[in-house]
């Protein structure tokens, strides 16, 4: 694991805007084992995924290019897709090669597979079936090798590597060949596992209680509030790792006083929180465009592919796509593991904002390139792990989200409010015995006989 910098590194990183680029291998088939039996079509949509707000239809359809009619069908469709993505992925196993959406209004759903037996189960969700030769699970033993590389030295000439679900490979972004050979050796990954971009950029950090809002970091860097959260009766709001260190104070828009960073994460992972003190009320709101506001209702993830918007205190309100989930960026202050890749734009100053899918937190901005008048690529820390390892409710329209429950899945055999639940984890509630479909933090109205788009009976 890298080491952990300075503030004054962080600091003098707020005032530089890098160059970030993207990265993205085919792989042997395993023994078929027989073929699973069809799940049931499902048609359960994420909560609200069928009431996006205005404000989030009017930036998609400016940003992707959409009409009125298909804004609103892409969040119905992505939404369903995570549902269905989710039952396949349980239902096939180690088979399992990846989900993602495509098609610029239709948010069309393809399920890889190792193997030509599922087909038929696929498509009886609705889904096109891609016949692979790895799994996902193969395909990130090798990011983990790189990975475990990385944290042994720094790489500045391999920035960037990830899992590409949709050309099933393993990919390292490089300065040159060589660079990226020497990266691949160091990690004892074969060469044919992994895949080359060849690119002279490298990411970094995007520095410089309503998420999007301003705030600044002993009076002096500026970033940007993420998602209002809650920890017993400490209020707060979750933001990049990078922006502050544990007992920073922080001003609001206004340098009214406002908090104190509690715990943060950087590098390694870009997270953080900051506990405000009572001037300062939690909401469930992030700032869209001309003063107006989304509300979050939930945590659930989107998969590759899907649309997702972003508020900042820079550039504002602004939307893309999902390119890759769980990418690994070497910043100049280190490596940052488990980030998303999106092209939505970015400009110093949105680091720590919101991401979110509809009215789903997705998480807070880390580091990018380009800007949004050329248009640039943006990371995003997933606000899930986040509210897992530091113990944090997300705010959300719901009245009775509940308390939060020991964050390890592990721990406890019984459904509970304000876990983090990830993909394929089984629970008790009610006498009965559930599966996880999509990963989110729990809430109380939503129990897993309520929502069967989150919760698959078993």
């Amino acid at each position: 694991m890298v080491g952990r910098h300075a503030a004054r590194s962080r600091r003098a990183a707020l005032t530089a805007l890098g160059a970030l680029v993207l990265a993205a291998l085919p792989a042997t088939a395993s023994a078929a084992p027989p073929a699973a039996p069809e799940p049931q079509r499902v048609t359960a949509l994420t909560p609200a995924a069928g009431k996006a707000p205005a404000r989030v239809l009017r930036a998609m359809e400016r940003d992707l290019g959409l009409t009125p009619g298909q804004a609103a069908a892409r969040l119905v469709n992505e939404a369903e897709a995570g549902t269905r993505a989710g039952m396949l992925r349980n239902t096939l196993g180690d088979r399992f090669a990846g989900a993602w959406v495509s098609g610029a209004a239709s948010a069309e759903l393809t399920v890889a597979t190792t193997d030509a037996a599922d087909t038929a189960a696929i498509e009886a969700q609705g889904a096109r079936a891609a016949v692979v030769e790895k799994g996902l699970g193969e395909l990130r033993a090798v990011k983990e090798k790189l990975d475990a590389a990385a944290a042994r030295t720094q790489t500045p000439k391999t920035p960037v590597w990830y899992v590409d679900v949709r050309t099933n490979r393993v990919v390292v972004q490089a300065t040159s060949r060589s660079a990226a050979a020497a990266f691949v050796e160091a990690a004892g990954v074969e060469d044919q596992m992994v895949g080359v971009r060849i690119s002279p950029h490298r990411p970094r950090v995007l520095e410089d209680l309503v998420g999007g809002d301003a705030y600044y970091i002993n009076g002096q860097a500026r970033c940007s509030v993420g998602f209002s959260v809650t920890q017993d009766a400490q209020q707060g709001f979750a933001t990049a790792g990078h922006c502050g260190d544990p007992g920073d104070a922080t001003t609001g828009f206004d340098q009214a006083d406002q908090g104190t960073f509690r715990a943060s994460t950087f590098p390694g992972k870009d997270m953080a929180w900051v506990g405000v003190n009572p001037d300062w009320t939690a909401t469930p709101d992030v700032r869209a465009q001309n003063g107006q506001k989304v509300q979050v209702t939930g945590s659930v993830e989107a998969l590759v592919g899907a649309s997702v918007c972003r508020s900042g205190s820079t550039t504002g309100w602004h939307c893309g796509t999902i390119r890759q989930h769980d990418t690994s960026v070497s910043y100049p202050e280190g490596t940052v593991d488990g980030l998303t890749e999106t092209t939505v734009c970015a400009e110093p100053g949105d680091s720590g904002g919101p991401f979110v899918a509809g009215t789903q937190a997705q998480g807070t901005t880390s580091g990018g390139s380009g800007d949004c008048t050329n248009g640039g690529t943006t990371f995003y820390q997933p606000i899930n792990p986040l509210l897992s390892d530091f113990g944090l409710t997300l705010t959300t329209t719901s009245a009775s989200a509940g308390t939060p429950a020991p964050q390890d899945n592990a721990a406890a055999d019984a459904w509970a409010a304000g876990r983090v639940y990830e993909v394929g984890a089984t629970v008790s509630h009610a006498g009965l015995r559930y599966r996880c479909l999509q990963s989110h933090q729990a809430q109380g109205v939503w129990s897993p006989e309520n929502t069967p788009a989150l919760w698959q009976r078993v």
